[in-house]
């Protein structure tokens, strides 16, 4: 039976894209720039804030000599953009916070493995009412590296003060489940996320999971109790 949970936060528990989109346009616009589609930011989530701001200024046309600098111009305005759009648009995907009251109410401890620097994943979980869920968060900066290195897990679980033989990755993209393999935990992936096609080959996963209902089922959890 699987007794930890470590949630990816970004196409897994809620859906950002929305208020994303909406700070990288103030940004883009400020700078000059035409504005992007929230579809396109969509495609661009799954390595950090910092990583997709820069995929934005690709896109609108800086060259890769011009980026280091133009993407340092551009951070210390996007953060407090950004930041000021968390929890604005987003919203979790259905059957997400049942999910995690299940899990909270059978004891299993939950972390937050995300790429997200902690500052807006922070902000995201508070507008949300999510932190309470999780006895540990793994930002894009909690360390000096990110997923898929393995070392994000293993930093979590230590922190739990549990081991890797009963735990569980849940995410939505590749970069998850390559995450999941390299700390030697399975993957389960939602169906709904931003994966953008990409779960083949080495990046399937051992479970996808088609409604957080089936999470439940799929972690033989205890039956719904009176709190649903």
């Amino acid at each position: 039976m699987i007794d930890t949970y470590l949630f990816d936060l970004d196409g897994t528990l809620i859906d950002t894209a929305p208020e994303i989109a909406d700070g990288v346009n103030d940004t883009l616009r400020r700078l000059g720039h035409a504005g992007v589609e929230d579809e396109q930011v969509r495609g661009w989530i799954g390595e950090g804030t910092r990583a997709l701001l820069g995929k934005a200024l690709r896109h609108v046309g800086v060259s890769d000599a011009m980026l280091p600098s133009e993407l340092a111009r551009a951070w210390a305005g996007f953060e407090l953009d950004y930041a000021a759009r968390c929890g604005t648009r987003s919203v979790p995907y259905p059957g997400a916070l049942a999910a995690l009251d299940r899990i909270a109410a059978a004891g299993l401890p939950m972390a937050m493995v995300t790429n997200k620097e902690a500052a807006f994943a922070h902000r995201i979980l508070v507008a949300h009412g999510l932190t309470a869920y999780f006895d540990v968060i793994v930002a894009g900066d909690t360390l000096a590296v990110r997923k898929p290195d393995a070392a994000m897990v293993q930093h979590a679980l230590q922190a739990l003060g549990v081991g890797a033989g009963n735990a569980v990755m849940v995410g939505d993209s590749a970069i998850d489940v390559r995450t999941a393999r390299a700390a030697g935990i399975p993957a389960w992936i939602v169906r709904h996320g931003y994966h953008h096609g990409e779960l083949t080959g080495d990046a399937t996963p051992d479970r996808f999971i088609e409604h957080f209902d089936d999470l439940a089922q799929a972690a033989e959890l205890p039956a719904r109790v009176s709190i649903f």
